[in-house]
């Protein structure tokens, strides 16, 4: 399956060293080599980057590992695909807008039976069963929320439709929209809140370490999410099947049950 990376915080941060040990898995220290794409948020905006070539090999992410970008809230992607050929229209993340702001989806795991899901305002532009499962959730809450809801409901409402979709496959996700980002934990996928005291980090996938200490503000806080830990000297939380987190400005705000309604996947 493919695997995701989401980040949020309080103050423009990159993304370099996170995105420096995760973008190896694309085809370097794990198999994910078909595509991978990159979203930052400015605001209401984000902006897009995708690739259908391996992440470890592809000129693009090399200049994503070696440019610093700061942002308070990006998600990336690396793609092992399931559904749908690999190319530029197949490759997450997907954006569409939605209440005046983008909406930035990333999925790891397989659905079955999506082409049966009817779509209302948004269509699919490729193949996947993820971007057609993002079109049909999003166009469930147009449906019904005509306008944007607010925090509370919009919770529980992804909540509800990431559980929904579960009948069919395997359902991870990340879902941002400038201010929230929302993770669900279907079968595997774990996160970390950086804060002070900020101390040293080494990647799993590279021989890169750093000292957020020398590199951060005392009121810095970075949330970080990876379908599998990044680093090996941090206490990574592991998150529970059926389980919706969502952050905010780098802080966990709300936990969530998005109940998993297909046979349990078990990973190590």
């Amino acid at each position: 399956m493919c695997e995701l990376l989401g980040m949020s915080c309080n103050t423009p941060t990159d993304l370099t060293f996170s995105f420096t040990g995760f973008s190896s898995r694309g085809g370097r220290t794990a198999p994910h080599g078909d595509g991978w794409g990159l979203a930052f948020f400015e605001g209401k905006a984000s902006r897009l980057f995708l690739d259908p070539s391996p992440c470890c090999e592809s000129p693009l992410a090399t200049f994503f590992r070696t440019h610093p970008i700061q942002t308070e809230l990006a998600i990336a992607h690396i793609r092992k695909r399931t559904h749908g050929p690999v190319g530029l229209a197949n490759t997450h993340p997907f954006c569409r807008e939605m209440w005046g702001r983008s909406w930035v989806f990333a999925h790891n795991g397989t659905l079955q039976g999506v082409e049966g899901l009817a779509l209302d305002r948004y269509s699919p532009i490729g193949e996947t069963d993820s971007e057609r499962a993002f079109c049909w959730m999003l166009g469930q809450l147009l449906r019904e929320f005509h306008t944007d809801p607010g925090p509370a409901q919009l919770f529980e409402a992804v909540a509800r439709l990431g559980s929904e979709l579960s009948r069919r496959g395997v359902f991870n996700f990340l879902l941002g929209n400038g201010e929230y980002l929302l993770a669900r934990c279907d079968s595997k996928l774990h996160h970390i809140i950086r804060r002070a005291p900020f101390g040293q980090a080494t990647l799993n996938d590279e021989d890169v370490a750093i000292d957020f200490s020398q590199v951060t503000s005392p009121g810095d806080q970075v949330a970080v999410v990876s379908t599998a830990p990044l680093t090996r000297d941090e206490a990574w939380r592991k998150g529970e099947p059926g389980q919706l987190w969502v952050f905010h400005r780098g802080a966990l705000v709300a936990e969530l049950e998005s109940p998993v309604l297909h046979e349990p996947v078990v990973h190590p």
